[in-house]
């Protein structure tokens, strides 16, 4: 008897996995099946082309086909095709990385400059600003988890989150990214923070978001429980970095801050980090969050630089400290992200995810519960 068209996409992804530990995100499927392709030999790269081209012409047009596109796109990737950098991340994740005018940036730089008036240039005003709010190392881990908790039941009156889905908090350090909710499956998440980069009052309120509620965390157990449990859809038990499931899972994360922040639980949250010992003025942080939006475009602009026009990693690292207005920190830790081999790609997704999502919701708590709870493809948030 034939397999099953989701059990061969099941089976593909955690193929893949086995050439490149970036390529599953999360996976709470079949145990037996991760076993099985486990204790096999890795599938050599070529045959897992054929094997994805050969069930994308089985597939109709949908949000499966989407992902098996994606995940084609890597194989090949990885098997030694050769694509440009945008050719790339618009077949892994349906959208493609264009080069954003400096105009833009230059505009976001005019708010700041009202929002951040002062003697120096522009980037050390704004940096002044964010370390006037950088929480001690040894509190941030406390402020983390007391964020998540009010975040957890204000996003209660947004979506009724399975009873029983929880998270696991831990640190870490020396790693390219600076969050990570690794979903276990069975509604838990293993949250990670990177304690190794400080961070702002304001950027460990909106990372706690993104991983967990209504971000990340939301996300995936909603899914979980109503897709995988209650419709029996196994395809989401297989998370896919490098595809367009990542996108809007990336989207949705970038947008959770805004729905909570803005929203009449706001206070909440900056009360929290005055217990903290860090003072916030929540409005006025806002208005330059919302100023400073356009500037994470820099760092697409930045990838394409490296990968598309030969620029250097310091090139690169200047392009960001000068347009992106990141400290020097955090720019060599966007560099070494937009440079390793596992994410180089993935920058692309939040601020593509952000703006299809943000377009989406448009201010509707109901279209931002489609989206946590939905399988929607990046076509239907156009």
């Amino acid at each position: 008897m034939a397999e099953p068209i989701t059990q061969r996409y099941l089976r593909l992804g955690l193929q893949l996995g086995r050439h490149d530990d970036g390529v599953v995100d999360a996976y709470f499927g079949p145990p037996e099946l991760a076993a099985e392709v486990q204790a096999a030999p890795p599938v050599e790269l070529p045959k897992l082309v054929s094997d994805a081209e050969a069930l994308l012409a089985d597939l109709d047009n949908g949000w499966l086909r989407d992902q098996v596109s994606a995940l084609r796109t890597y194989a090949g990737v990885l098997a030694g095709e050769s694509w440009s950098y945008a050719d790339e991340v618009q077949a892994c994740y349906g959208v493609r990385p264009v080069f954003t005018d400096e105009a833009v940036f230059s505009a976001a730089h005019d708010q700041l400059e009202d929002l951040l008036p002062g003697t120096g240039a522009l980037s050390e005003r704004y940096q002044r600003w964010r370390d006037s709010m950088l929480v001690p190392a040894e509190r941030s881990e406390r402020l983390f988890a007391a964020v998540i908790e009010e975040a957890r039941s204000q996003t209660k009156r947004l979506v009724e989150l399975p009873a029983d889905e929880r998270i696991v908090l831990e640190t870490v350090s020396d790693v390219p990214w600076l969050g990570y909710n690794f979903y276990q499956g069975d509604l838990c998440g293993r949250v990670a923070i990177n304690v190794s980069v400080s961070k702002s009052a304001i950027e460990l309120v909106d990372l706690a978001l993104h991983e967990t509620y209504p971000g990340h965390q939301a996300e995936r157990a909603s899914k979980e429980h109503l897709l995988v449990r209650a419709r029996g859809m196994t395809e989401e038990t297989l998370v896919l970095a490098f595809s367009p499931q990542s996108v809007i899972s990336e989207g949705i994360a970038r947008l959770a801050p805004q729905i909570l922040l803005e929203g009449d639980g706001g206070q909440a949250f900056a009360d929290l980090v005055r217990d903290h010992g860090v003072e916030i003025d929540l409005d006025y942080t806002l208005a330059i969050e919302r100023a400073i939006g356009p500037c994470e475009w820099a760092q697409v602009n930045a990838a394409l630089m490296l990968h598309e026009r030969g620029a250097s990693e310091n090139e690169a690292r200047e392009y960001l400290l000068r347009w992106g207005l990141l400290g020097p920190e955090l720019a060599d830790h966007v560099v070494r992200f937009i440079t390793d081999p596992t994410s180089r790609t993935y920058m692309v997704a939040y601020p593509a995810g952000l703006g299809l999502c943000r377009d989406f919701v448009a201010g509707d708590a109901e279209r931002f519960r489609r989206v946590l709870t939905e399988q929607l493809r990046v076509s239907d948030l156009r």
